[in-house]
């Protein structure tokens, strides 16, 4: 018996759904910042919380126009960037150094490994005072303290992603004669970049905690020291102004590593097609 050939239809009136489906999916980050703004507002509109505890939207957005005309917000907020950026590149390459010796000396594990624990797990404002201390209360503390809590998730990242190089391929670059500096930039490095780029990624948005309790504990300037001087005033709108600049910085740093990320990690892309 002959069979009739089979007919491939194509559904046309899938075609806007789906679109649409990609459309909302890109777009509810910015739907739900709108959905906030407005249960925000509904909720200060009704007065179902006090103002001085939650500010209506628009008086928010009066401080933060007021703060950026006479130059406070910028000042602050640069401050706290720098000690960010510098923090981050203190720690970040000390993490890589040391996770990178980690994982190519195992006994170094076994000496370092309490300490490094020990240190990590006692909160960052248990001894941000001492750091104030040791490195006085100008920038440098602040530096430290942001360097010493982005240290962890490198280091971890840096050893999990040179020990996770497959055997299979180191054994090649062993039969192809590859030395150290060869075999690290051949292999270990492209190997372990993405797990290394993924606790870049924590390390920044841990960065502006390590500024800010610095802040905290040592004022003078930054977005720490603003929101302790708003709140020591009880101008709520500042605090939210302030504590939203950290919110951004942070994002920004963070959409800096994933382009990063993006940029770098086009094999991993191509080889996932």
């Amino acid at each position: 018996m002959r069979k009739s050939p089979t007919v491939l239809t194509h559904n046309h009136d899938t075609e806007p759904w789906v679109r649409f489906s990609l459309l909302l999916r890109r777009l509810s980050p910015i739907l739900a910042v709108i959905c906030l703004l407005l249960l925000w507002a509904w909720i200060s509109e009704r007065e179902l919380i006090s103002h001085i505890l939650v500010p209506p939207p628009g008086d928010v957005y009066r401080a933060f126009v007021g703060a950026l005309a006479d130059g406070v917000l910028a000042k602050h907020a640069f401050v706290t960037l720098q000690e960010m950026l510098y923090g981050l590149l203190l720690g970040v390459g000390i993490g890589l150094a040391v996770g990178y010796a980690i994982a190519k000396l195992p006994l170094l594990e076994y000496i370092l490994a309490p300490i490094i624990v020990g240190f990590q797990s006692t909160p960052i404002v248990a001894y941000a005072p001492l750091l104030v201390i040791w490195f006085g209360s100008g920038p440098a503390s602040k530096v430290v303290t942001t360097a010493v809590i982005v240290f962890f998730p490198t280091l971890v990242n840096t050893i999990v992603g040179i020990r996770g190089v497959s055997p299979k391929l180191r054994d090649l670059m062993r039969s192809l004669k590859a030395g150290r500096w060869r075999t690290f930039r051949h292999l270990e490095a492209p190997s372990a970049l993405p797990v290394i780029l993924a606790g870049l990624k924590t390390s920044t948005t841990l960065a502006v905690i390590g500024a800010v309790v610095g802040e905290f504990v040592s004022q003078g300037s930054g977005l720490g020291y603003l929101v302790t001087a708003a709140r020591n005033l009880y101008d709520t709108p500042l605090v939210i102004v302030a504590v939203l600049t950290m919110t951004t910085i942070s994002l920004c740093l963070y959409g800096l590593v994933a382009l990063v990320e993006w940029r770098f990690l086009v094999w991993q892309r191509r080889s996932n097609i």
